[in-house]
């Protein structure tokens, strides 16, 4: 049985999980990383990943061209290009000479790919925000709050505190604290050319690029451990409800033929499984970081065999899932991911009923969504728990960074 509450599976102080890193600063805690038994193993697995030229996540190995297109938006769905440009002016104005050239990269440049949502540094891309005096850091977070919606810039902030409340739940300050992030630039800041910036760090990833009014959030890794705060001034903090509340309720209202079809595993560690659907890092995602080209079949039941309010539950979790975006790109977004409802497949892995751990994925030509239980990290719990929460949102065949968008402006 899975722990009810993270705090049953706190290690103690004097366990050899936290103390024997404890005191450890970001830097020195990235060196040991590589010669752990886990850590090291999950970087040694996805360097050879990094960087591989890029194509786009597919279902079958072949990128579909025609699914993106280079148009100014409807009215009311432009991206907010100009205050995106103003911050990102204004936070270079805040750095020093060389502070500014470790922040930018040229809009090609491969560390786009290089994020990861893990807490060591296995690419220490742009600026560090734990290394930075205070009015950088403020600047740099501007240029995140311009470029999202409110209730997205929250939920990032959100999950930026609540990896510092972990930090303070297992004394380990130096490592994880709310700012133990790094952020980049890429590409010449413009209302209508080409550029965007990255932040990522422990369970926080984001990636945007606008271009010509269009913005694309993507990839994106949000993720918890624990998935609530009980402590402090900002204890009740809760994140992804949205996203696992209407989950639950679509399976429960699925009918044995649909739910015989929607799970693919019935166990999130299951005997069925082939060898490495398990992944020790990533457990059962399949579109994390370094994974930017893999093949990810279609699983699961189409949205045309269910009905139309289970098909209004599946349109509720993807709002969730593009809550990052500004109220008129997302419309824009979930405008483009409607068009193909007949391509789009749901598929679960796990229980849904009480605090029954799950995985699941929504998956079409433009769009991968997948939410993910997980077992401890940073706490003890050695099976998946609904306190330890991933999420992943990609932008397939070739449009993850607004690549697709950039190729066509480049040819225009």
């Amino acid at each position: 049985m899975s722990p009810r509450d993270f705090r049953e599976v706190v290690y103690a102080p004097e366990h050899p999980r936290v103390a024997d890193i404890r005191g450890l600063d970001a830097r020195q805690y990235a060196e040991h990383a590589k010669g752990d038994s886990f850590t090291g193993g999950l970087i040694a697995g996805w360097a050879p990943l990094y960087p591989q030229p890029f194509r786009g996540i597919t279902n079958d190995g072949t990128v579909r061209s025609g699914l993106y297109r280079l148009e100014r938006p409807a009215d009311g769905e432009a991206a907010p290009a100009t205050s995106m440009t103003d911050a990102a002016l204004a936070l270079f104005t805040t750095l020093t000479p060389q502070q500014l050239q470790q922040l930018r990269y040229p809009l090609d440049a491969d560390e786009w790919r290089s994020w990861a949502n893990p807490e060591f540094m296995q690419h220490d891309t742009g600026l560090r925000l734990d290394e930075v005096d205070e009015p950088v850091r403020a600047a740099a977070m501007a240029l995140v709050r311009a470029s999202l919606g409110e209730r997205g810039y929250a939920l990032v902030r959100d999950c930026m505190y609540i990896n510092g409340f972990l930090g303070e739940v297992v004394d380990l300050p130096l490592i994880m604290n709310k700012f133990s992030y790094n952020v980049a630039v890429f590409g010449e800041p413009s209302a209508r050319e080409p550029w965007g910036w990255q932040l990522f760090g422990h369970h926080v990833a984001v990636n945007a690029l606008v271009v010509d009014g269009q913005l694309v959030v993507a990839p994106v890794f949000l993720g918890a451990e624990p998935s609530s705060v009980d402590a402090g001034p900002r204890a009740g903090l809760r994140v992804f409800d949205d996203r696992i509340a209407p989950a639950r309720a679509l399976m429960a209202s699925l009918d044995e033929q649909q739910r015989d079809q929607v799970i693919v595993y019935r166990h999130m560690v299951d005997g069925e499984m082939p060898p490495g659907r398990v992944h020790p890092g990533d457990e059962r995602h399949l579109a994390g970081c370094f994974q930017d080209n893999r093949v990810i079949p279609y699983e699961g039941i189409r949205l045309s065999a269910l009905g139309e309010a289970q098909r209004a539950l599946v349109a509720d979790i993807l709002r969730a899932f593009l809550v990052l975006l500004p109220d008129g790109p997302a419309r824009a977004r979930l405008r483009e991911i409607e068009q193909h409802a007949d391509e789009t497949f749901f598929s679960w892995i796990g229980g849904w009923q009480g605090d029954e751990p799950f995985y699941y994925r929504i998956q079409s030509p433009v769009v991968i969504a997948e939410l993910d239980h997980h077992c401890g990290v940073f706490l003890a719990n050695t099976e998946p728990a609904d306190f330890h929460i991933h999420t992943v949102l990609r932008t397939p065949n070739g449009n993850d960074y607004g690549h697709e968008l950039v190729q066509q402006w480049a040819r225009r």
